[in-house]
């Protein structure tokens, strides 16, 4: 069941060719999300208000505020009536880099680099994913965003949502996510893997959006191997897909895909992917 928090029921009109009725509808909520470190805002989100210690760590980890949960040497939620406050303090040398880099901005739910000082941080340099990574099967790419459907509450209700799923080789999704951002969306679901100590390595991440720079940025610094998503890559992505030694499949659906980078990672064969 969805929280009230998360979803809000309102009236309206629904007008089609044979005429008007009445409806309600189940809408998603979006709440300023701010993320202060040792006392400074680094960042105020719109997002949707659940899993929001899952949210502000994967944040933290994939715009290089932290590196690891070990750099948090406490956290808080504190809510207010304007929003809700993710308060990390962090440890000495975390807490000397994050000085070097403050930055305030306010992003809209379809923005993932608002607020950024330079160009140059827009595209900023990647690590190379190592070749050791586990294999996924061309059956468990097909059928990925199909498994993640089960895991897509609020979307059922409101149909107004994006959500971000880890999926292991065999074809399970071990842990979904859902936001009214798809950038959000990620970062819940790589904060719940650092927090549920999950390896990233294991398995592939499934994304019901398209695929941009930004959710190629965020899946190669949490160290996922396999990217997989119902809809396109942009051209730049894919560059950096290519560059970092990650895995892209993109059109994912029960009766295929398309693979645009290192496809070695995929095990072609292995069975029908319809």
């Amino acid at each position: 069941m969805v929280s009230p928090w998360v979803a809000h029921s309102t009236a309206g009109v629904s007008v089609r060719r044979d005429g008007a009725r009445d409806i309600v509808r189940s809408l998603p909520e979006e709440t300023p999300i701010a993320l202060v470190f040792d006392g400074t805002t680094a960042a105020v989100m719109m997002a949707t208000p659940d899993d929001i210690a899952d949210f502000a760590m994967g944040f933290a980890l994939t715009e290089g505020f932290i590196t690891h949960p070990r750099d948090v040497t406490e956290f808080e939620l504190t809510a207010h009536e304007q929003g809700i406050e993710a308060r990390f303090w962090l440890n000495g040398e975390r807490a000397q880099a994050v000085q070097t880099r403050r930055r305030n901005m306010l992003g809209p739910v379809g923005c993932g680099l608002c607020g950024i000082d330079s160009l140059e941080q827009a595209i900023r340099s990647l690590p190379v994913l190592g070749p050791g990574a586990s294999a996924i099967s061309q059956c468990d790419v097909a059928r990925g965003a199909q498994a993640l459907r089960a895991y897509q509450p609020l979307h059922d209700q409101t149909r107004a949502v994006h959500a971000a799923g880890f999926l292991r080789p065999g074809g399970r999704i071990e842990l979904a996510r859902e936001d009214v951002g798809r950038h959000n969306a990620l970062d819940k679901l790589i904060g719940a893997m650092a927090h549920q100590g999950i390896d990233p390595r294991a398995g592939a991440i499934v994304l019901t959006s398209r695929i941009s720079v930004e959710m190629v940025q965020k899946t190669v610094i949490a160290g996922c191997p396999v990217l997989i998503a119902v809809s396109a890559p942009t051209a730049h992505a894919l560059r950096l897909a290519k560059g970092a030694g990650l895995t892209l499949a993109a059109f994912a659906r029960s009766d295929g895909f398309d693979i645009y980078s290192h496809p070695e990672r995929i095990q072609t064969g292995a069975c029908d992917a319809a």
